[in-house]
């Protein structure tokens, strides 16, 4: 199952940040992030709950860069 968030994130260089910590959340099995369209893409393993991967999501993101959101 792919799902689409918003985010906020404030340079490019972030957004891959951003990019490399969700796809190396357990349950994620692929990510994009869009920095112009400010948009992630999670694609999420047979199932898995995507609201509590998306928290851990977040999570990881935020220790890579603390200032970045995910819309949930």
């Amino acid at each position: 199952m792919k799902k689409t968030y918003k985010i906020d994130v404030d340079c490019a260089n972030c957004a891959n940040k951003m990019e490399e910590a969700a796809k190396k959340t357990a349950g994620v099995k692929d990510a994009t992030v869009n920095f112009m369209m400010l948009k992630m893409i999670v694609e999420f393993e047979e199932g898995a709950d995507p609201k509590a991967v998306m928290q851990d999501v977040l999570d990881n993101c935020k220790k890579v860069e603390d200032d970045c959101e995910i819309f949930l």
